[in-house]
C-alpha cells in the first residue's frame, strides 16, 4: 500500500487537514494497520517538499492550529499516473512460506509439521476474516474477501507441496 499516493488521492477529492486524512485513510485502507499521526504528518511534509501538496493557511481548531493540505498539479499528475497503471501481477516466486519449506528439507527437519502449523494458522485467519465479513460493512467484506482468496490460494499450495514433499526433499538435498 502506498501511503503517499493514497493520501494524494484523498487530497484530490478535497483539501483536508491531516487529522481528516488519517481518519479517512484508517476508515478505508487502514484495517488492522492504522496510520500513526507521525506517519501522516511526516508523509505530508515529504509531499510538500516534493511540490506535490501545498500547505494552506493555519486555521484555529479545538486544539492546535490546523493546516489544510491541497494537492498540486504535480501531485495530481503523479496520482493519476499511479491510479491508471495496473498493479503488477506478482507471481510470488520467493515467498517466506516456500523458503521455510525448502530450508526445513535441506536441514533434514520436519517440513510437514511446518506445513501443518501453517495450514492451521491460515484456517484460523480465514475464520477471523469470515467473521469480519459477517459483521462488517461492504468495505470490510471486500477487504476480507481479498484476504480470504489469498489464504485459499496458499492453502492449495500447502496441500500440493505436502503431497510432493518427498520429491522436493530429494531435489533440494541433491
Amino acid at each position: 500500500m502506498s501511503v503517499p499516493l493514497t493520501l494524494l488521492g484523498l487530497l484530490e477529492r478535497e483539501p483536508s487537514h491531516g487529522y481528516d486524512l488519517k481518519r479517512d485513510y484508517d476508515a478505508f485502507f487502514g484495517r488492522g494497520k492504522p496510520l500513526s499521526f507521525g506517519q501522516v504528518y511526516g508523509t505530508l511534509g515529504r509531499l510538500a517538499r516534493a511540490g506535490k501538496v501545498v500547505v494552506g493557511e493555519s486555521e484555529a481548531g479545538a486544539g492546535p492550529d490546523r493546516k489544510r493540505y491541497v494537492i498540486t498539479q504535480q501531485g495530481a499528475t503523479e496520482f493519476e499516473a499511479w491510479l491508471t497503471e495496473p498493479v503488477e501481477a506478482e507471481p510470488h516466486l520467493q515467498t517466506v512460506l516456500f523458503a521455510k519449506v525448502v530450508l526445513a528439507l535441506m536441514l533434514g527437519r520436519d517440513a510437514e509439521h511446518y506445513l501443518d502449523a501453517q495450514r492451521a494458522a491460515h484456517l484460523q485467519r480465514m475464520r477471523e476474516l469470515t467473521e469480519t465479513k459477517r459483521e462488517g460493512s461492504l468495505v470490510d467484506a471486500l477487504l476480507a474477501d481479498h484476504g480470504l482468496f489469498h489464504l485459499e490460494s496458499d492453502l492449495r499450495w500447502i496441500d500440493l507441496t505436502a503431497a510432493r514433499l518427498d520429491a522436493l526433499a530429494e531435489e533440494v538435498r541433491a
